[in-house]
């Protein structure tokens, strides 16, 4: 018969307190996060940034209102998932729950451990994997696959996604939109792809509960000169459209 040491014991149960600690502390989280998009109804999607100015850049979108921010991970082979979940862990840190951290592009099961144990609080994909859905809902974060067609957003819903990531969003009509949600009215969707100052109160207007926004606000250029100043005005453009559509 193989006997653990004291030690080896008492370090194995100390781990297993600390996981189930997490879990529950993320389980607790949770509501917050979508009481968060509810209210805020933005995510800005970051891709491949500069982590030299992340949290300069990061924290001149918070001051313009910007609560929810999703890091992707990189298809390009330009960072590394490990380089990613640092980044996610840098803000995590940074904002301490001032601001809600996100992983995007998560398509492997891995990749939402990587991220939970980075301080994801949320998970972003760009398909509807049932694996990554039931995981991430295990693990006490919010879950947002994406999907267009009626039967994508009903397997979506099956498997326990929060949120649904409807891309691209930008040829979607308000006739769409009505008719997918009318049988499926559980269905919270987030618009992403071509969402623009101009156009971004439109989509609420359409039946969106909230969208997504890349580049579009996340302007390299703007933070590759150091404008933060301009950053933040640009954040808050997005802000002010959002609340235009509020009665």
């Amino acid at each position: 018969v193989y006997t653990l040491s004291r030690d080896t014991s008492d370090g194995a149960v100390l781990r297993g307190l600390q996981e189930i600690y997490k879990i529950a502390k993320a389980h607790q989280r949770r509501r917050d996060i979508n009481e968060a998009i509810e209210k805020n109804k933005i995510i800005s999607i970051i891709r491949s940034p500069e982590k030299e100015s992340l949290v300069e850049a990061t924290t001149a979108l918070y001051e313009g209102g910007i609560r929810l921010l999703e890091v992707t991970f990189d298809r390009s082979g330009n960072y590394s998932r490990d380089e990613i979940c640092q980044m996610i862990s840098m803000l995590s840190s940074a904002f301490n729950g001032r601001m809600h951290i996100g992983a995007g592009t998560v398509t492997s099961v891995d990749e939402v451990i990587l991220a939970f144990n980075a301080g994801a609080e949320f998970i972003i994909s760009p398909n509807c994997d049932p694996d990554i859905i039931k995981l991430t809902k295990k693990l006490g974060l919010v879950s947002i696959p994406a999907a267009y067609t009626p039967t994508e957003i009903a397997s979506a819903l099956k498997y326990g996604a929060d949120y649904i990531k409807l891309f691209p969003a930008n040829g979607v009509s308000e006739g769409y939109v009505k008719a997918v949600t009318a049988p499926l009215s559980d269905a919270r969707l987030l618009a992403v792809g071509g969402v623009t100052v101009e156009n971004a109160g439109s989509f609420i207007e359409k039946g969106f509960c909230g969208v997504g926004v890349g580049s579009n606000i996340y302007n390299k250029k703007l933070i590759q000169n150091k404008d933060f100043k301009s950053l933040t005005s640009l954040a808050k453009a997005y802000v002010d459209a959002i609340k235009g559509t509020e009665v």
